[in-house]
């Protein structure tokens, strides 16, 4: 089996916490997402390692596997392996004579779920490593150590798997929908509500991963929000810099606000000043606990001067200046 270094992938050091690898996830998934990269085969095979590396690190039990077996820890984990024991007395031989439930597992099986190099190698090198040295067959060898291979498989519910979808600040506004494809072909249709925020976590029931004669588990879409343009958003609130003529500005009218789902007219009082801000009620984001309520949208006033003056126009404001001079004096 090729073996994948899952923290050379994600670029962390083994001994990284969980919030180190949620953070070096996260950023590569962004950057080889396939909405980002479409009809990119190598993008596509990078965002699948990536997400298989978080799958194993984020998981306690597969992590300390990983750690300790590698390549084959999928194997051992099939086989029951405790990752805490401290000795492997789970795979030690029942006293003879005792009535087991248990059915004992050939060599060549046993080289089916572990692999081996041919000629029973991969057989025989694991006892040589569980219990020091080739014990023969019988007589408390492989047979009765095997003998106690379960017949019935335990009940193992699936593991939750988190998903990182990157979303427009429209699209948290108005909610809208992703299509996620799995590796086997299957697709779902998740839908994000409105007022998302970076950081959301949407709970897909059963959609993880398959369990054991047991229940799948849950998939969590994890959200993040792109940054838009022209719009600050600061929780629920959206803040915007608005353009003014200085003439408007200076005698009072009219300036144009477009909020993310609709335009309004503001009214701006005469002699205005830059940096002058308006609260404009329930034009900001709707709340995601209770989306039939907003935020509100703060547009601050950016006076613009007139450019390419005429020669009559700086007159007309040379006028105005001597005014002003006049009355200041």
């Amino acid at each position: 089996m090729e073996y994948k270094d899952y923290y050379n992938i994600l670029g962390v050091p083994k001994n990284a916490d969980e919030k180190a690898i949620r953070k070096a996830y996260r950023k590569l998934a962004r950057k080889y997402h396939p909405d980002l990269n479409p009809n990119d085969s190598v993008a596509e095979e990078k965002f699948k390692e990536i997400n298989e590396a978080q799958e194993v690190l984020m998981d306690a039990e597969k992590r300390k596997l990983y750690d300790k077996f590698g390549a084959q820890w999928e194997q051992y984990q099939r086989a029951g392996v405790d990752p805490n024991a401290q000795d492997w007395s789970q795979f030690r031989q029942r006293p003879r004579g005792a009535q087991s439930q248990y059915r004992t597992v050939s060599p060549e099986e046993f080289e089916e779920m572990f692999g081996g190099g041919g000629g029973g190698a991969g057989f025989s090198s694991f006892f040589e490593q569980m219990f020091g040295g080739g014990q023969a067959r019988g007589a408390g060898g492989y047979d009765d150590v095997f003998t106690q291979t379960q017949a019935r498989p335990r009940s193992r519910r699936g593991q939750d798997i988190e998903h990182t979808v990157t979303v427009s600040l429209e699209e948290a506004f108005h909610g809208t929908t992703r299509t996620l494809q799995y590796e086997d072909g299957k697709t779902i249709d998740a839908k994000i509500p409105r007022g998302v925020v970076t950081g959301s976590k949407i709970r897909l029931s059963g959609q993880g991963g398959t369990g054991l004669n047991a229940q799948a588990g849950d998939l969590f879409l994890i959200v993040e929000v792109e940054d838009h343009p022209r719009f600050e958003r600061d929780g629920d609130d959206l803040k915007v810099n608005i353009p003014v003529d200085l003439y408007t500005a200076l005698l009072g009218g009219k300036a144009e606000v477009r909020a993310l789902h609709r335009t309004v007219k503001l009214s701006i009082p005469a002699e205005t000043q830059n940096g002058k801000t308006f609260k404009l009620r329930g034009l900001g984001m709707p709340k995601l606990r209770n989306p039939e309520q907003s935020g509100d949208l703060y547009a601050t006033v950016m006076v613009e001067l007139p450019r390419n003056l005429s020669d009559k126009e700086k007159a007309l404001i040379g006028q105005l200046r001597d005014l002003r001079e006049g009355v200041r004096a």
